[in-house]
């Protein structure tokens, strides 16, 4: 068996849509994204499957695609546990995990989900340093894996960007516009490996579709470094109220399969080396398998 890292091509999938469905369900929805020539599937962790596990799900049910954390929260786990994690996943999984990482924050204090307090600590750049410091230096006893696991940051300012060039294979961003991605690799240098997240809209119905956007536009307006993310790319604050204004959220979110496409080339034009694709609809609990299917053809472009 050959154990070179798995290429995770330039296209995948990004999706928090596995939570809600039993494992049986997850595992033959990967399978399917795996036979349909997606490269990677990432996913976000919040109140669902937690990392590690809903990781170690998707590699069993997989055998090329590549798995990444999109991310794993560095705030929920100690040091020691996500290292002993990345070997044994690497371990188990050659050349196929990705462990991405971040902090779930809002301006440096705790944020919350439906009352419940997610802790943070500590100013991002500095806590992701001496976070990075701490895994290098668990002396781990595990069988090391054929091929180390790659490590992305979650990175939309600069400081923490350039961090991602020094310290990891690269970044992963998220919620960002063309221009964000293009900034990125100009900040990164050539060498660093660029994965950008792109929501998008599949469907066919016009005021549905504006709605699903901008609910998802305005849930993230509601995070400072995500208005501050926007404001320093140019926009101001009349695009930021009431859900995002149209040049906004046409920035965020593409809608129809032309205009994704098109969204998709401009990403790799900037600079990116790959894009995961996050599905949109109307109905956020159910696994978007017909737009999956439908978008794969962009896979094989």
């Amino acid at each position: 068996m050959s154990h070179a890292q798995h290429d995770p091509g330039r296209l995948g999938i990004w999706t928090f849509a596995f939570d809600p469905h039993p494992a049986a369900r997850v595992r033959d929805a990967a399978a399917e994204l795996e036979d349909l020539g997606y490269g990677a599937v990432w996913f976000g962790e919040a109140f669902g499957r937690d990392a590690v596990s809903q990781a170690a799900l998707l590699l069993g049910a997989t055998k090329r695609i590549v798995v990444a954390t999109g991310i794993a929260n560095i705030y929920l786990r100690d040091p020691i546990t996500t290292a002993a994690a990345e070997r044994s996943l690497g371990d188990q999984h050659p050349g196929r995990f990705a462990l991405g990482l971040g902090g779930h924050r809002v301006s440096g204090s705790p944020t919350a989900f439906a009352g419940y307090r997610i802790p943070f600590s500590g100013k991002p750049v500095s806590s992701m340093r001496d976070y990075l410091d701490n895994l290098d230096e668990v002396p781990l006893n595990a069988a090391a894996a054929a091929v180390p696991p790659r490590r992305l940051l979650a990175a939309l300012g600069p400081k923490m960007l350039d961090l991602a060039a020094e310290r990891t294979w690269g970044a992963h961003t998220y919620f960002v516009p063309v221009s964000h991605t293009a900034m990125a690799r100009e900040r990164m240098g050539s060498g660093a490996y660029l994965a950008v997240e792109q929501a998008v809209v599949l469907d066919p119905d016009p005021e549905r579709a504006r709605r699903t956007q901008r609910e998802h536009v305005g849930g993230y307006l509601q995070a400072p470094h995500q208005r501050n993310n926007m404001l320093r790319l140019g926009f101001d604050e009349a695009d930021l109220a009431d859900g995002g204004s149209d040049r906004l959220v046409d920035a965020i979110v593409a809608s129809g399969v032309e205009n994704i496409a098109e969204r998709v080339r401009e990403h790799f034009q900037a600079g990116a080396d790959h894009v995961c694709l996050q599905v949109l609809t109307a109905t956020p609990g159910e696994l978007p398998m017909p737009e999956w299917r439908e978008l794969a053809a962009l896979a094989q472009e």
